[in-house]
């Protein structure tokens, strides 16, 4: 078992392929400390949601090493797996939400899967549901709300119970630029409190005037770490680009 050292992610030298295909993520290598925020940037089809998704165990590499808080996922029991995804919110671009629970109960999920009291989630659900303006659709079934709501709603899920790490993938592109202030205020508040974010976005306003270290992808290759910090390839020892 690897050790991280206070390390969230670790990759080594990662490869990602599907099927018989050319790779679509190679020789990715990363450390991401915690507590830091990044943002993932890169044009479509340059593999941010795939490296996401090896980020949250949906998909193994293809070839590489991948440690998440400290844990080797190669050697880890494949039982342990799913206590290390719950500490890990996600926000995907189709939301996910399910469609015959309320707002209210799509984002209590999390908490529920913790053993929360039903005192803690009455109490702090609606809280955050106010927060990113649907108080007044706590009863509402996604169904129902718009594509922006729902965006709303599966970010308040994501964050509800405090996650490790949060992975946001475009959270802000159903929004407009208010609500998208108000949602990086909250992942800045929930990133000070001591979770890591990684913010995959194409919003290069919203970068500017939320600045923060970011990872580029371009061509399956992250190339580009201004302020961030990267494993090399050679030796595995932390570079700094400042």
């Amino acid at each position: 078992m690897v050790q991280g050292g206070g390390d969230v992610i670790r990759f080594q030298n990662v490869g990602v392929r599907y099927g018989v295909g050319p790779e679509i993520l190679h020789d990715v290598s990363l450390r991401l400390e915690e507590g830091r925020f990044h943002y993932l940037t890169g044009a479509s089809g340059a593999g941010k949601s795939s490296l996401l998704r090896l980020m949250y165990l949906a998909n193994p590499p293809s070839r590489g090493l991948i440690s998440l808080f400290g844990h080797d996922i190669a050697s880890t029991p494949r039982r342990e797996l799913p206590a290390l995804r719950r500490r890990v919110g996600v926000v995907f671009q189709d939301f996910r939400l399910i469609d015959h629970l309320t707002a209210m109960e799509n984002v209590a999920l999390p908490l529920r899967v913790a053993g929360a009291s039903e005192e803690q989630i009455q109490e702090h659900v609606p809280e955050l549901l106010s927060w990113v303006g649907l108080s007044d659709h706590i009863a509402a079934r996604p169904p129902t709300l718009s594509g922006g709501q729902k965006q709303r709603v599966a970010i308040a899920r994501a964050v509800i119970a405090r996650p490790k790490l949060l992975l946001a993938d475009e959270p802000t592109g159903n929004v407009d630029d208010h609500i998208a202030k108000r949602l990086m205020h909250l992942f800045e508040e929930l990133n000070k409190i001591g979770t890591t974010v990684v913010f995959a976005t194409h919003n290069e306003s919203l970068v500017n005037e939320f600045p923060h270290p970011r990872l580029h992808l371009a061509d399956g290759e992250l190339n580009d770490f201004s302020s961030g910090e990267v494993v090399s390839d050679d030796d595995s020892e932390l570079e700094r680009d400042e």
